[in-house]
């Protein structure tokens, strides 16, 4: 997939509802993100939904009543489905179709018919509740930022970055049953608790639960085990970004993470948004991969001039937190930190690409964990054990209360949006989980 500019792209372009046009909407006619919903309190069946200003659209239902055809029609009818996973498995010409046609009806000088079929298929969004956008065969979580692995080798006392850190596009496997959408609620998990001066583990609550900002990639098209995907070929097989908080438990993974890696720390709740950013969307805000010479050339499957100019992504991200006493006190949360995805050192392609190598075959639906999101500064740190310094130095919250790790009743909030001078501001909604008590 190039990284074309086009119509949908063109930061004039204004939509007849009129929600969607405010300077700091997240969902202005220039993003139509995908997602699935229902009427809350319903029965319905989940469906395929565009975010549009403060409304949602019924795919499949305005296919129908404009009388939608070729691929548009097809891939827009496909949406019907309480999952989007065919339409992933369709491919980039038909994300474009439905996205192209979207657009058209949806601007202010569409024609009248095509402005009537479409607004009969408008929801607030105030009124509905959304489900897990795709089925997930499969969940990889990867390890890609620089400045993360930076500071938290310093924090452990290590020398640096493991000597491969440079080389691949580290990653583990993890846990599908747990992943739900903003507005999870978990319990604070349990597990092996190696404490400090001690010679045996105990099995206790976890008193170092932390939360990692990331970015969800969904998988679009698969491929044929055996087959692996040319790093220049791998953003054609994304759908698109969602917002990711890999929830993780860092004494239960200091004790069990060696050999094979974290288990427990992490297996207990992942969170994510709603709503699914297309790389279509997101193509104005490509910057060059921030890889230093010094580094030398990653080996030839993993390199490309292609990757090496366009590979890294301008998207703010944003960490806040809200304590019991800011929802008592009806106080605006804490942010904790922004940051950028365009400082993580490997790019989408070059996961995606790492990912097939061997011989996996990836499926439609499959999610992907960017890794944590540091930027090079402390306040860009996209974990609680970088901002705090692993409890050394807990940071202060407007509401004078300290945090080192996530307590009991807290609330973590991912933000994320892209700004850039001559486009429209495309933004991603929010990823919200609060902590339960443990279970006694």
């Amino acid at each position: 997939m190039q990284h074309i500019l086009n119509q949908t792209h063109d930061p004039a372009a204004r939509s007849w509802v009129e929600s969607a046009n405010a300077p700091t909407c997240d969902f202005p006619i220039q993003n139509l993100p995908f997602s699935v919903f229902r009427r809350r309190h319903s029965d319905e069946a989940f469906r395929g939904a565009v975010a549009i200003g403060d409304q949602v659209i019924d795919i499949a239902a305005w296919a129908s009543r404009a009388g939608l055809n070729g691929i548009a029609g097809e891939g827009a009818r496909v949406c019907a489905q309480p999952v989007l996973n065919e339409f992933f498995s369709m491919g980039p010409s038909a994300w474009r179709a439905v996205r192209h046609a979207l657009f058209a009806a949806l601007h202010e000088r569409a024609p009248s018919d095509d402005r009537a079929a479409l607004e009969a298929c408008l929801i607030p969004q105030s009124e509905v509740e959304y489900g897990l956008p795709a089925q997930i065969g499969d969940y990889t979580d990867f390890y890609t930022s620089i400045h993360h692995a930076t500071n938290i080798s310093k924090l452990l006392g290590l020398s640096g970055v493991g000597a491969n850190f440079k080389s691949i596009p580290i990653a583990y496997h993890g846990r599908v049953s747990s992943i739900g959408l903003s507005g999870q609620r978990f319990r604070r998990p349990a597990g092996q608790i190696m404490l400090p001066g001690e010679d045996a583990p105990i099995f206790s609550p976890s008193r170092k639960l932390d939360y990692e900002l990331e970015l969800g990639i969904y998988i679009g098209q698969g491929n044929a085990a055996g087959e692996p995907i040319a790093l220049d070929q791998a953003d054609s097989h994304v759908f698109g970004l969602c917002l990711l908080n890999d929830w993780s438990a860092r004494d239960i993974q200091a004790w069990e993470m060696q050999p094979l890696g974290p288990f427990l720390a992490k297996n207990f709740a992942t969170t994510i948004s709603p709503w699914i950013v297309t790389m279509e969307a997101l193509a104005p805000f490509r910057l060059p991969l921030p890889r230093p010479h010094t580094d030398g050339k990653p080996l030839p499957y993993l390199d490309s001039d292609r990757n090496s100019t366009t590979g890294a992504i301008d998207i703010q991200l944003e960490v806040c937190i809200e304590t019991s006493r800011h929802q008592a006190g009806n106080l605006p949360a804490a942010q904790l930190s922004l940051t950028s995805f365009r400082h993580q050192y490997w790019s989408i392609a070059q996961m995606v690409a790492h990912h097939a190598a061997g011989g996996c075959n990836l499926r439609a639906g499959d999610l992907l964990g960017s890794g944590t999101i540091s930027g090079p500064g402390q306040s860009e740190a996209g974990a609680l054990m970088e901002l705090a310094r692993n409890a050394s130095e807990p940071v202060t919250l407007n509401t004078g209360e300290k945090r080192s790790y996530v307590e009991d009743g807290d609330a973590i909030i991912l933000r994320g949006y892209c700004e850039k001078a001559g486009f429209a501001r495309i933004g991603f909604g929010e990823s919200r989980g609060e902590v339960l008590p443990a279970k006694r």
